[in-house]
């Protein structure tokens, strides 16, 4: 089930649990959301969320309501335990995790645009597109954990992530979803890019004799740690990389890709070439 009002997914019983456990110690404290808030150095809208269930907490926030409330380590016990919303599958949750707390992401895609980047139209015609078929309550939930996630991209974030994309042209080509669906797709992304300057966005072209992504999608991520993560997907499956040899073999194929990519500048002028020619 879905918000109607924040296009959010309804709150998991982990995450509602967490919640309530935060709130009965951050009331303990004798403390308001308002008075809480810059104690941990976050917004009182991401201490309502995270209360209230709504929002995954982020590792460096439970640390810091930790000691703000002397929580005795319950705080910390009880977020190994909160999971994502039902919208997103089993083995991405791990990485959503990381996802929030990631201080630069960077992601290749050769099959669809990323989720971060996607419309709800687009979601909505990748989710119908691929068997079987998903019940009309699986589509809401999907959509709505896929366009929540994209609050990562927000410059107003505590630190807001610093992102790289790398997009094969092929997957604007395809015109998923139809035509309309990918021009709403093409403005989108130069919206993005106008509006983000957080992002950084570079289309893979159709001819590239020498290519280093060959092996498949990849992402790749800093925690605020400076610990890296590496996350690779294929079908029904995907598997988190945490090995330093894997992440450093991952980082350079990364590399040479951002440098057989297409500049960002001559992206956007292929994205808005494509778009004139919709």
């Amino acid at each position: 089930m879905t918000n109607s009002t924040t296009n959010e997914p309804e709150p998991s019983d982990s995450l509602k649990t967490f919640g309530l456990v935060h709130k009965a110690f951050r009331k303990r404290a004798g403390l308001t959301q308002e008075e809480f808030a810059p104690l941990v150095r976050y917004q009182p809208s991401t201490v309502a969320s995270i209360e209230q269930g709504r929002r995954l907490p982020p590792r460096v926030y439970v640390e810091r309501a930790e000691e703000v409330l002397d929580a005795f380590g319950v705080l910390r016990a009880a977020a190994k335990y909160a999971t994502r919303e039902p919208g997103l599958a089993s083995w991405f949750r791990k990485w959503a995790d990381l996802e929030e707390q990631a201080v630069t992401l960077h992601t290749y895609e050769c099959r669809v645009v990323p989720g971060l980047l996607q419309t709800e139209a687009y979601a909505r015609a990748v989710i119908w597109s691929v068997p079987p078929l998903p019940t009309e309550e699986q589509v809401e939930q999907r959509v709505a954990a896929r366009l929540a996630r994209q609050e990562l991209l927000s410059t107003r974030r505590e630190q807001p992530t610093a992102f790289s994309f790398i997009i094969e042209q092929a997957v604007l080509e395809r015109h998923t979803g139809g035509e309309n669906v990918t021009r709403e797709t093409l403005d989108h992304l130069l919206d993005l890019n106008d509006r983000h300057w957080n992002i950084e966005l570079q289309l893979m072209p159709l001819r590239q004799a020498n290519h280093a992504g060959l092996d498949g999608p990849v992402r790749l991520l800093e925690t605020p740690e400076h610990e890296w993560f590496a996350y690779s997907e294929g079908q029904q499956t995907g598997v988190l990389i945490s090995d330093r040899k894997e992440i450093s073999l991952v980082q350079q194929r990364y590399a040479k890709m951002r440098s057989q990519a297409l500049t960002p500048e001559d992206s956007v002028s292929l994205l808005r070439e494509m778009r004139g020619a919709l």
